[in-house]
């Protein structure tokens, strides 16, 4: 029956030649050649499988070796539900590596923005990660809304806007030894730049200043812009800190620098994440500082 139907239905479609060939291949052979094909499917499933366990692996590896550069304060980030460690943000390693070295000290850190926007009794998980991972410092920290709910010993909450100067102003006068500010506020460019404005003359020489979230500098519906040559976006602010630096090399020497220029001595720039390292730039022009009257 087999055959008949063979016959019937696939001798038309082939050459004499080819259904010859056909018709000398046993049902043993048939079989064989069939499980042999089965064989060759499942291999090809199981290396497919094996790559994507490999691929895995790599990336969970990948994931530990980040974590592990936190020293410790990954491991917090999860635990508290901070967002500076998860599917968004890497920024606790790189936090370890500039702060690190304060873990031991008595200092005050200063957080703008303490999270769970209006809704009640949510937010600060940020501000317990600092007290746990700095067993000796004050942690501050400034909302929009009343976060007055996260207060105990060794943290405190104020209410009020980021470009508040005359709150900047009190918040560091309450702070003992402020050494790290970190701009986590409402993200937009206006305040990020109104803020850094005010507070980066109060912060003393050593400390350093952080913001955070600098992809809304490419967002419109957060001040910022798609054109990377807008110069009023917080990115715009990055830029300038690196000429910044260098003001030396191209202030005229009838020119007194900016506040920003003479204390800033070190920038430190991660996917939408920058430090500043504060303190006396005067290291002084490798060929002498630009006379404005020569061309």
């Amino acid at each position: 029956m087999l055959r008949e139907s063979a016959a019937r239905n696939i001798k038309p479609l082939l050459s004499d030649d080819a259904w010859q060939a056909l018709r000398r291949l046993s049902p043993q052979a048939v079989r064989r050649d069939l499980e042999k094909a089965r064989k060759q499917v499942a291999d090809a499933e199981r290396s497919a499988t094996e790559a994507n366990a490999r691929a895995r692996s790599a990336e969970q590896r990948l994931q530990q070796s980040r974590a592990g550069a936190g020293d410790g304060l990954t491991a917090l980030a999860k635990q508290f539900g901070t967002d500076k460690w998860g599917s968004w943000h890497h920024y606790t390693p790189h936090y370890a590596r500039h702060l690190g070295h304060l873990r031991d000290e008595r200092f005050t850190l200063l957080e703008i923005g303490i999270g769970g926007y209006a809704r009640e009794k949510q937010g600060g998980a940020s501000l317990r990660m600092w007290r746990s991972y700095f067993p000796k410092a004050q942690i501050l920290g400034l909302d929009i809304e009343d976060k007055s709910f996260v207060d105990t010993d060794r943290i405190r909450t104020y209410q009020g806007s980021q470009t508040d100067e005359q709150l900047l102003n009190q918040i560091v006068d309450d702070a003992d030894d402020l050494k790290v500010i970190i701009d986590d506020g409402s993200h937009r460019c206006e305040h990020i730049r109104a803020t850094f404005d005010i507070l980066y003359p109060l912060l003393p020489d050593d400390g350093i200043y952080a913001i955070e979230d600098l992809q809304t500098s490419y967002w419109p519906r957060f001040g910022g812009s798609a054109d990377v040559n807008a110069t009023f976006t917080s990115m715009a602010l990055v830029k300038s800190f690196l000429d910044d630096l260098n003001w030396e090399e191209f202030t005229p020497v009838d020119r007194e620098p900016s506040y920003v220029q003479s204390h800033l001595i070190a920038l430190h720039a991660y996917h939408n994440l920058v430090f500043l390292e504060k303190g006396e730039n005067n290291e002084k022009s490798v060929n002498g500082r630009r006379d404005p009257a020569k061309p």
